[in-house]
């Protein structure tokens, strides 16, 4: 199942977008503190296809999918 999550983006001038926070539906904002890559990935585990940010939060590593319908997160498992 697909977290969706209001994420605050950088829009550069050159069109690109770099997520800042995640923000939870309790409104609550967590600052992204590195993107460590950006690809066009399907989530195998929610379904979907799109912009797959890897990204570290708190010191935990996420994956971060930008799609036409939104902004989603996943837990990338420990075994990866």
């Amino acid at each position: 199942m697909k977290q969706k999550v209001a994420v605050v983006v950088l829009h550069t001038k050159e069109g690109e977008l770099i997520p800042l926070f995640i923000v939870w539906d309790n409104m609550v904002k967590y600052p992204i503190d590195k993107v460590i890559s950006k690809q066009k990935a399907a989530s195998l585990k929610s379904g979907g296809f799109g912009i797959r940010y890897t990204i570290r939060v708190q010191n935990q590593y996420r994956y971060l999918f930008y799609e036409y319908s939104g902004w989603f997160i996943e837990k990338i498992s420990a075994a990866e």
